[in-house]
């Protein structure tokens, strides 16, 4: 058999919508949300603090925040939703 060669790419923000979707889903979709909670985090909070320390004037842009749902499915400690996670 001949194998190709494969690309896999992550769609960081994107949900796939099935007509049910199972726990194993909900599990790849939280854990996307933690990666794009932490890439939020580096990209752009990160170099906000970095420009502002290095007096760069810079127009900031509004960036989705994603911290709501991820307290929500994770309940996680010090949030308002600690006791309601899934995980």
């Amino acid at each position: 058999d001949l194998e190709l060669p494969f690309v896999g790419v992550l769609d960081i923000f994107g949900f796939e919508f099935f007509e049910s979707n199972s726990f194993e889903q909900l599990c790849i979709n939280f854990t996307n949300e933690l990666l794009q909670q932490h890439f939020n985090e580096v990209i752009f909070e990160h170099e906000a603090a970095l420009y502002a320390r290095e007096r760069i004037d810079w127009d900031p842009q509004d960036f989705p925040d994603n911290k709501a749902v991820v307290d929500l499915l994770g309940g996680l400690p010090g949030t308002r939703t600690q006791d309601a996670g899934v995980f």
